[in-house]
Formats: C-alpha cells, sequence, structure tokens
C-alpha cells in the first residue's frame, strides 16, 4: 500500500549491488542507499579525494594488467608453431583437410587425415577426437582421457620443425612447421578476448569503486567468466590439438570456473537485492557442496564428470530462481524478479545445451559442433548478462539486446544441433524449423524481460496537463504543501508502492539502490517572486531541504531507468514554468484590474454621481444610488488582493438581492461553510462572474418567480447550486454561447465541473462542484 510520510522513514537501507565508479569519479560519496547521492560535508569529500587518488591508480594498474595479459596470450599463440590448414569432420567422423595455405599441402584437399607424427617420433592415430577442442565438454570419463592424451602428443609433435602427415589415401605429406603469427589467431579470439578483458575490467571498477561483499561476489563471477572467455578464444585459434600446457589444465580449470561461479550467484541472491533468512547457511551449503566436487573431480573419484557438472550446476540455476522468488515474496523488489527472469533464460537454454549434447553421442562429429559452437554461444550470452547488471537501467538498449541476441543464438543454435541428432533432419529442415522456434521464443522472452526495465507511463498528455495546472494553482496559495503535491503526481505516474518524503538534499533527480528508487528534489514553487518564477530565498532553502524518494515503480514490477529520471526532471521543470507563468499572468491580471478599478472610480462613479445629484425622479434617484454602491463594491473587490469569504457572501448576497428584487423575483440564500478562508482575486472574480451570470441568465429567459441558491464549503469542496422555478427545460439542447461558456471555463480554471439538469415539476438547477478549492486560511 502506497504510504507518504513527511520525515525521514527509519529502517534498513536498500545498499546496491554494484555502485557507480562515475559516480566516485564525480565527487559521491558511495554510501548506502538514500545517503548515496546527497552531499556530504567538506571534510568527507577530502577523505574521499585522497582514497580516490590511490583507487584511481589501483584501477590503471589493473586495467594496464589485463591489457597486458591479453596481448601477452596473443603473443604466445602467435610464437607457436602450426601447420596451416583447416580441417573438418568426414562421413566417417575422421579430419578432412578443407583448406591450405600451404603449397605441399594443396592437391590433398578433400582428403581424409589417419595420422601424425613429429620429426621422427611415433604416429600418432586421429579421429573424430582430435577435431574435440575442450575436454570439458565430452561427455564419457574414458573418452575425455583419451582427448587428453591425444591433445598433449599432438601439440609435442606440432613443437617440432617438420611434422608429417599421413593420408588415407596412403600418401605422406612431410613438412616444415611455422610460426602461426598474431594474422592467423583470426577475429573470434579477438572479439572473445576483449569479452572477457571488458568482463574483467568491470570487475576491478567495481571492486574499487566499493569493497563490499556483495561487489566481491560480483567479481568473483566476472573474473571466473572472463578465465573462461580466454579459454574458449585460444581454442578458436587451433585446428588439432591444443598447445602445453593447456590440455593438463582444461579439465580442472573449466569446472572450478563453472562451479565458483554458480556458488558465488548463489551467495550473492542469498544477500541481494535484499538479505534472505538463512542466508549464510544456504550459501555455505553451495559452497560446500562445490568445493567438494571440485576436489574429487581433480582428485579423479568423480565418476561421470560431466554430468555432475552439467546437474550441479542445473540444481544452482533452479535455486537461484527459488531463491529469488523468494526474496520478492519477502519484499517485492523489482531487481529480484528482473535476475528471475534472466536467470529462467539462463538455466533454460543451459538444459537445452546439455540435451543436444547428450542425444548426439551417435555422432561424434555433431557432439564436437556442440560442444564448440553451442557451449561458446552460452558462455558469450551468460558474460553479456553479468556486464548488463551493474548497467540494468544506464545501458539502456545496447547491452539488453546483445544479451537477449546471445541468448537466442544459443536456443537457435541448440534447437538445430537437437533437430539433427533426434530426428535426424536435414541440414536445410532443421535451420529453417530451429530458426521459426528462436524467434517465437525471442518475441514472447524480450517483452516479458524488458516490460520490466521499461515499463509504461500510466498518465495520459491530457491529464499530465491537467495536474500541472492543478498543481501549479494550488501551490501558488499554499506553498508548504509543494512536497504533498509533488508525491500525490509521482504516485500517479510510477505506481510505486513506497512515496516518502525525506530531509535530504539533493541537487537532481537520481536514481539510486539498484534502479529500485529514485530520489526527487522538490523544487521552490511557492512564495514571493520577481516575476521570474523563482521563490524567496527562504523559501527555496526550505525546498531543497527536502526530497521525493519513490521506491518499487509499478507496485514493484518493474525498475526505474534513467529516462524516468529524465521525464520526471522535465515535469518538475514544466511545473516550475507553470507557477511562474501563473504568477505573471496573475501579476497583469492585478495591474489592469487596478487600472479597471481607478478608471471605474474615477470616471464612471464621478458620472453616475453627479447623475444621481441631477436626478428629479426620486425613484431614479434611488436606483442611481445603488448603481453606484454596485460600483462601489466591484472596484473594492477588483483593487483588493485577496477576499475572506464570508465577506465575498454578503457582498454576493446584497448585489443578488437588490437585482432579482428589481426583476421582481425572491432570493433564498443558503450559505454554510466549516472554515472561513481567504480567495484569491482570481477566485473572487471567478465565483462573482458564475454567480452573476447564472442570476442574469435567469432573468433574462427563465420568467422565474423565486431562485434559491445553496453555497457550501467544507474541508476545500465547494458545492453552488443555484435553482430557479422557471420555464426553462433540455437544458443539453441549450447552445453555449458566450454567458454559458463563460461559466463552463471559470469553473474548469477553478478545477471543478458544472452540470444543468432539470427540475420537477419545472425550472432548471445548475450544479457547480470543485472538489479541492485551493485556498488560505
Amino acid at each position: 500500500m502506497t504510504r507518504l510520510h513527511t520525515g525521514p522513514r527509519p529502517g534498513p537501507s536498500t545498499s546496491p549491488l554494484i555502485s557507480s565508479f562515475g559516480a566516485h569519479l564525480g565527487g559521491d560519496t558511495g554510501f548506502d542507499s538514500s545517503s548515496f547521492f546527497f552531499d556530504q560535508a567538506a571534510g568527507a569529500s577530502a577523505h574521499q579525494s585522497r582514497w580516490m587518488g590511490w583507487r584511481l591508480r589501483l584501477l590503471v594498474a589493473t586495467a594496464l594488467l589485463g591489457c597486458l595479459g591479453v596481448f601477452g596470450l596473443a603473443r604466445w599463440l602467435a610464437d607457436t608453431a602450426h601447420v596451416d590448414a583447416t580441417w573438418r569432420a568426414d562421413a566417417r567422423d575422421r579430419p578432412e583437410l578443407v583448406s591450405s595455405g600451404t603449397p605441399e599441402l594443396k592437391p590433398f584437399a578433400g582428403q581424409a587425415l589417419v595420422g601424425l607424427s613429429g620429426g621422427s617420433g611415433p604416429v600418432i592415430e586421429t579421429g573424430a577426437l582430435a577435431l574435440q577442442r575442450s575436454a570439458r565438454w565430452v561427455l564419457d570419463d574414458a573418452q575425455r582421457a583419451r582427448v587428453q592424451t591425444l591433445q598433449e602428443q599432438l601439440a609435442e609433435a606440432a613443437a617440432q620443425a617438420r611434422v608429417r602427415l599421413f593420408f588415407a589415401n596412403g600418401d605422406v605429406v612431410d613438412l616444415q612447421t611455422e610460426r602461426r603469427g598474431f594474422a592467423a589467431l583470426g577475429g573470434m579470439f579477438w572479439l572473445l578476448a576483449a569479452l572477457g578483458l571488458a568482463l574483467y575490467t568491470v570487475a576491478m571498477v567495481l571492486v574499487l569503486a566499493k569493497p563490499s561483499a556483495r561487489n566481491l561476489l560480483y567479481a568473483v563471477m566476472a573474473l571466473c567468466q572472463s578465465g573462461t572467455l580466454v579459454f574458449i578464444a585460444v581454442e578458436s585459434t587451433l585446428e588439432l590439438g591444443l598447445p602445453a600446457p593447456l590440455p593438463s589444465l582444461n579439465m580442472p580449470l573449466r569446472l572450478a570456473f563453472d562451479w565458483v561461479t554458480g556458488a558465488a550467484v548463489i551467495n550473492a541472491v542469498c544477500l541481494h537485492p535484499r538479505r534472505l533468512p538463512g542466508s549464510g547457511w544456504i550459501a555455505l551449503l553451495a559452497w560446500g557442496v562445490s568445493g567438494v566436487l571440485l576436489w574429487l573431480a581433480t582428485h579423479g573419484t568423480l565418476h561421470h564428470v560431466w554430468w555432475w557438472a552439467q546437474g550441479w550446476m542445473t540444481v544452482l540455476g533452479l535455486a537461484t530462481v527459488a531463491l529469488l522468488s523468494w526474496s520478492y515474496r519477502l519484499e517485492p523488489h523489482p531487481y529480484a524478479v528482473v535476475l528471475r527472469r534472466f536467470a529462467v533464460v539462463a538455466v533454460g537454454t543451459w538444459v537445452l545445451l546439455t540435451l543436444a549434447l547428450a542425444l548426439a553421442t551417435r555422432s561424434p562429429s555433431l557432439q564436437v559442433n556442440i560442444a564448440a559452437i553451442g557451449s561458446m554461444l552460452w558462455y558469450v550470452f551468460f558474460a553479456s548478462l553479468l556486464l548488463l547488471v551493474p548497467f540494468m537501467s544506464k545501458s539502456q538498449q545496447i547491452l539488453r539486446e546483445f544479451s537477449l541476441l546471445a541468448a537466442i543464438s544459443t536456443v537457435a543454435t541448440s534447437f538445430d544441433l537437437l533437430f539433427v541428432a533426434v530426428f535426424s533432419l536435414g541440414q536445410f529442415a532443421s535451420l529453417t524449423l530451429s530458426l521459426f522456434l528462436s524467434l517465437a521464443v525471442y518475441s514472447g522472452a524480450r517483452q516479458w524481460i524488458l516490460t520490466q526495465l521499461i515499463g509504461s507511463n500510466m498518465l495520459t498528455t491530457e491529464r499530465m496537463f491537467e495536474h500541472l495546472y492543478r498543481i501549479a494553482r494550488e501551490v501558488e496559495v499554499r506553498p508548504e504543501r509543494t512536497a504533498a503535491l509533488l508525491s500525490q503526481l509521482l504516485r500517479e505516474l510510477f505506481e510505486p508502492l513506497e512515496v516518502t518524503v525525506i530531509d535530504k538534499r539533493t541537487r537532481a533527480t537520481r536514481v539510486v539502490a539498484d534502479f529500485s528508487t529514485m530520489i526527487v528534489p522538490v523544487p521552490a514553487l511557492g512564495g514571493s517572486n520577481n516575476g521570474n518564477g523563482n521563490g524567496s530565498d527562504s523559501n527555496r532553502g526550505s525546498a531543497q531541504a527536502s526530497s521525493v524518494m519513490l521506491r518499487f515503480a509499478q507496485r514493484g514490477r518493474r525498475l526505474f531507468t534513467l529516462e524516468d529520471a529524465r521525464l520526471t526532471d522535465r515535469i518538475v521543470e514544466q511545473l516550475r514554468r507553470a507557477v511562474a507563468f501563473d504568477k505573471a499572468v496573475e501579476q497583469g491580471r492585478t495591474e489592469e484590474r487596478m487600472r479597471l478599478a481607478q478608471d471605474l472610480h474615477d470616471d464612471i462613479g464621478a458620472r453616475l454621481l453627479t447623475l444621481m445629484y441631477k436626478a428629479h425622479d426620486p425613484e431614479m434617484e434611488q436606483y442611481l444610488r445603488h448603481t453606484l454602491q454596485d460600483l462601489k463594491t466591484l472596484t473594492r473587490g477588483l483593487a483588493a488582493s485577496n477576499h475572506r469569504l464570508s465577506h465575498a457572501a454578503a457582498e454576493w448576497k446584497s448585489d443578488l438581492t437588490h437585482r432579482l428584487t428589481a426583476a421582481d423575483m425572491q432570493l433564498v440564500w443558503k450559505f454554510s461553510h466549516d472554515i472561513d478562508p481567504l480567495l484569491s482575486v482570481g477566485q473572487w472574480s471567478a465565483l462573482t462572474r458564475v454567480l452573476r451570470e447564472l442570476v442574469s441568465n435567469t432573468i433574462a429567459h427563465a420568467q422565474a418567480t423565486r431562485v434559491e441558491i445553496d453555497f457550501h464549503l467544507a474541508a476545500d469542496r465547494l458545492d453552488l447550486t443555484v435553482t430557479d422555478d422557471g420555464r426553462g427545460r433540455n437544458p443539453r439542447a441549450w447552445s453555449h454561447g458566450l454567458g454559458l461558456g463563460g461559466v463552463r471555463k471559470r469553473v474548469k480554471q477553478l478545477g471543478g465541473e458544472v452540470e444543468w439538469r432539470e427540475m420537477a415539476p419545472k425550472g432548471i438547477s445548475c450544479r457547480v462542484i470543485i472538489r479541492e478549492l485551493p485556498t488560505r486560511h
């Protein structure tokens, strides 16, 4: 239920999982939740600046270290010896030469390789296992051991100065190995290495920006996935085997990267977006099981390692979804829903990839393709999710779309390979069907996930302008209600679960606490001004000392975004301009009323006074005396800055009594009020003209004998009813010219509505309702 508080709300603050390093560079302190973006004392700023110098230097050092690591790896790969050839699996799952830049090998394109030896060493029999790049994605334990042994043998043979290739047709080719060079690494290596470097850099930025448990867990995930991407980047550059010592390190390191990442994810969701009951025990269980499984796998005592790896990662993924659902039930934080949806997509694509690989056991070459292509796409997708998390709102379209496209690529590849493995479909039919299903999944998943980020504004343009105008009029009368009125407008716009007025200073609208909270400064709108829309200094200082804090947009169903902050700033600016414009218009009206009042008093009043003294008929003299009295009332009303309601009502009654008596009509006046507020000149003028026009219309057209006016004010709600017993009928068919149109216009300016209806047995009743009449007491 939405609440409005008028002071600071005590309670636990929601610390952001990842704080913006740019905020620290801009001078923010990086404290948790609502205090994150607020100005701090000069001493704290100086302390922060000293820390920032140390952190900035360390960030530059770690970034340079990462770049040197990537280029060092590239240099090592470029210096390795290799045979310039591209291979693929043939119908018998043997390596088949596709193309080569070496003249000696070009005539053997399309031939199957059956063996390889380095120098005078023994002949190494090759098969489909020679094309297997990662032992991590080999299902059978014995086969995985053979892959590791074969890769070590191939790496040793390729390191020799000369190699001999044995083809299935009996031909033998003796070649001299050559340095690979940077050009032969390929574009895929640089793309994957750049993605891993970006993930590593983001992790370092976040840890240095705010060394907290949540950020350290994020850094662990990011560094593990960076390591995985580096392994995949190296594997993409090679044709037969891996250079030493990668064959022996591939399986244990890849398992460690996966299981440590899974345990870190469980630990993180136990703490964020809120700490769960028993979070320590849940995290300990995840880390403990992962550690035990890793120890057993590295010591060779864990059988069916691949199935344990896939199964435990699936369990950790499903546990992540369950914990995020539990967190959302405890506190409807929209970040939990966003993370849960991404977790569902990640687990779903992981299971789909696992099934595709498990069902392709009958075709070793198909398994190699699934392991190489499918796993690479999944890890790229997961890495893009990790990159997206710190910038969930700030990244806007680029990272979100990249993550979803990476996910849908994984789905498309898995479907394609799954259809080939299970249904033995042709390549064209399988590709067409998988693309069709993937696009269907993408269209649904994109809307399902991104609506949690983008959301929709609830107010239409027409309603927004009506609210702005009404708030501007009320703020002009009651500047102390600026915060409450702005809170009401923002509540209707964003539908947050909580709206709180806090006694903190902020210069601009900010989105904080992992985009679940938006803090809006309360502008200085009321008070005196000098014509430029700015309030007095005291009022401005009072307004800037408070802010409106909104939490959990659309009742906890979506995050706040930077677009929301910009929209709010524009709305506040339009509200400021509306108040300034209304003040300028009112000032112009006041000056014009003063001029008219002065002209009426000096010119028309003097002439009426002369006519009254020259009148020969006592009746005419009395009529002129009443007219002169009405003129004095009018000029006094125009010249006054405000009017007490009870005084205005007495003048209205006197004026209407005189006019109706002259027309031989009876006035029944009913006036009640629980407060006696001050009416502005605009309110007094509008109500005066509404009453006069309604009575004038009755005198001119109704042929009535009795007019009843009921004026009632209670708690800022004004009800005004004017009823006659004349011959008027069917008000819906009336032509609303200047008279009735003016009534509608003035009532709308006051924020009310007007309605005419027939009375039984005769007569017309006009009812004016103003539900919130801004007044001062």
